[in-house]
């Protein structure tokens, strides 16, 4: 291996532990709450709800849709560009909608964005800027900032992910512990592979 690719990995992994470190540091509990509370409020009224972005967002949106399901919240992807071309029809009036862009500023979301609110929607913000233009149209705003990517040019999402990624987790956390969610259950939604077999110290 070349020293230059020891150096790129080097001040990647220090990039990385630093945005993280930071970001959990700044973390505000009290967004976290009114974000959850928002989707146990419309699960009681029998809304859904859904999880968009518009590119690599788009993956970590998929990720977080699957992530939210296998936990209690049934969540639904919604495709970030097809949902003004017909995806919205998956929305009711009164759904939630986790919405995630780094810059908050994405054109293609904006219109996203757009026609969701013009279908009821509530929409929770997940971006790097909370003065973005996602972030003030949205009911809660989560932080998911970071200075550095991780690499020369400083471009391409790679801490961003990582901190995307982060507050989908900690989102799905509060909801799984508000339901109690425990391994019997866990494993009927879990069937195949190591995680549809109860461990040992959970059969008694």
């Amino acid at each position: 291996m070349k020293e230059w690719d020891r150096k790129a990995l080097s001040a990647f992994d220090q990039a990385a532990a630093r945005e993280m470190s930071d970001l959990i540091s700044s973390v505000n509990d009290e967004e976290y709450f009114r974000a959850a509370s928002l989707i146990l409020e419309a699960q009681e009224r029998g809304n859904r709800i859904h999880i968009t972005g518009i590119g690599k967002p788009g993956h970590v949106s998929a990720y977080g849709a699957s992530l939210l399901s296998s936990t209690g919240t049934p969540t639904y992807f919604l495709h970030g560009t097809e949902a003004v071309h017909g995806s919205c029809g998956q929305l009711i009036c009164g759904d939630v909608v986790i919405a995630i862009s780094n810059s908050g500023e994405t054109a293609e979301l904006k219109a996203t964005i757009l026609a969701i609110k013009n279908n009821g929607c509530q929409v929770i913000a997940v971006t790097g800027n909370p003065d973005s233009w996602l972030a003030k149209q949205a009911e809660v705003h989560l932080s998911a900032g970071v200075k550095e990517e991780g690499d020369p040019l400083n471009r391409a999402p790679r801490a961003s992910i990582l901190a995307e990624n982060f507050v989908i987790q900690r989102l799905s956390l509060i909801l799984q512990a508000h339901r109690n969610l425990d391994p019997i259950q866990y494993v009927k939604w879990h069937p195949g592979g190591t995680l549809g077999n109860l461990r040992d110290d959970e059969k008694s």
